[in-house]
């Protein structure tokens, strides 16, 4: 696809890249057959192909409008179209350029959805606001509707075996160190996720260490058209873990898959600045999602946890994952190894509808995709008699919670037979 840059953009960096990425497009269509907007609603401009379209035209100098605007945002990142396209389209980098062009050429916003992205990005990437709003949204979760109260998960899953508390961590030191990003709305939604990751590492003798001076990985900002306040997050982050980078940790481990395609990004968002493009390349390389360390440490983990059969589940795995990080099969197959027979449901490629805060921002469309995915995992957790549903990402699991069938980080399964094999029998 030929692109002839608007004056405005010809000289840009997101100008040289958009044409880069558009002259990819060879208009196949493939991505369609994958795209989740566009099975629901039928609409060429509601699918990759008609973004990609709507994106060329503004570069080349077409004035967008708001109903370009909207079906941008309708789309929900979720990259299942890079996965399907035989061209290597990087549609994920295209749709953030095209997002802040038409942000920036359109009309503002409708005074609520300016107040909504608003509190968005000021509320849920300060721990110290979030983490409060959490504790009193959970005093008063019983009086909710049901639609709002499954987004305030009790801190510790009624699933989860009593021997291990959500905000205990390991002690111990271990010549093995990892650093953890904690996240910005897992610790207070769900803290168990982080812990279960620093119990199961520690009986691998690996020591998982947090920076204080950590923060949001920058994804929630960027994708809402902050991209100055995203990498800005991102700038403190490389900041934060450059010293224990330097003292030798082996590993920046994510346990939100949404959080470690952003990061793992940082070397491309910082290839022209000259002050973080070097540290930047080297934070995104160190960078591993928990499914990634894990299975390098399965030999030891099966003398830990044998390989005896053990209850199954259902798994899905994040579009951040297996689109956004190209990870695929390296969580059925550890668990898979330890005795748990896992399941994938029908169309396990398709979003749940999470997509970061697009359960916010366009809830008719996420809810849509939330019942059609939670039919497929109820289906398969009854052909394959499995009482869970598992997944890696924190959006994914608040978001498909519900009252018939618990859903947790599959690394929390784990951490429950690490421990019950390592206490002392009463």
């Amino acid at each position: 696809m030929q692109t002839q840059l608007a004056p405005q953009y010809a000289n840009t960096p997101e100008g040289i890249e958009a044409a880069r990425i558009l002259g990819k497009c060879v208009h196949c269509g493939f991505c369609t057959a994958t795209c989740p907007t566009y099975q629901l609603l039928g609409d060429e401009l509601d699918g990759p192909r008609g973004r990609i379209y709507l994106i060329k035209q503004i570069a080349e100098g077409q004035a967008p409008t708001e109903k370009t605007r909207l079906h941008l945002d309708r789309c929900l990142t979720c990259r299942n179209c890079e996965s399907t396209c035989p061209s290597g389209v990087q549609y994920g980098n295209l749709i953030d350029i095209g997002r802040k062009w038409a942000e920036d050429n359109t009309a503002a916003r409708p005074v609520m959805q300016r107040l909504t992205r608003w509190a968005l990005k000021e509320g849920l990437t300060k721990p110290a606001i979030f983490n409060s709003a959490m504790a009193v949204g959970r005093l008063v979760r019983p009086l909710m509707p049901k639609g709002i109260a499954r987004k305030i998960p009790e801190a510790k899953n009624k699933a989860l075996d009593v021997l291990t508390n959500p905000y205990d961590r390991p002690q111990t030191t271990h010549s093995r160190k990892m650093v953890l990003l904690e996240g910005c709305v897992q610790p207070g939604m769900l803290p168990n996720i982080n812990s279960a990751t620093a119990r199961v590492l520690n009986a691998l003798k690996i020591q998982l260490i947090s920076a204080p001076n950590a923060t949001c990985c920058g994804a929630l900002r960027y994708h809402l058209n902050d991209q100055e306040g995203g990498l800005a997050n991102a700038k403190q982050n490389i900041d934060a873990w450059w010293p224990l980078v330097e003292s030798g940790v082996e590993a920046i481990v994510m346990t939100a898959s949404g959080c470690g395609v952003m990061v793992k990004d940082y070397g491309h968002l910082f290839a022209n600045d000259h002050v973080y493009a070097n540290k930047a390349k080297r934070i995104s390389e160190l960078t591993k999602d928990i499914s990634e360390i894990l299975p390098t440490l399965q030999t030891e983990l099966i003398e830990l946890l044998g390989t005896d059969p053990k209850p199954g589940v259902v798994y899905h795995p994040p579009c951040t994952l297996q689109h956004g990080q190209k990870i695929r099969g390296k969580v059925e197959g550890l668990l898979s190894s330890i005795g748990i027979n896992v399941r994938l449901c029908a169309d396990s490629h398709i979003c749940c509808g999470s997509a970061g805060t697009y359960s916010i921002t366009q809830p008719e469309l996420s809810e849509q995709l939330r019942k059609q995915k939670l039919n497929h995992l109820q289906a398969a957790c009854e052909e394959s008699g499995a009482e869970m549903i598992v997944s890696g990402n924190i959006g994914c699991i608040t978001h498909l919670q519900q009252d018939d069938t618990p859903v947790l980080h599959w690394i929390e399964i784990v951490d429950q037979l690490t421990t019950k094999t390592l206490s002392p029998q009463k």
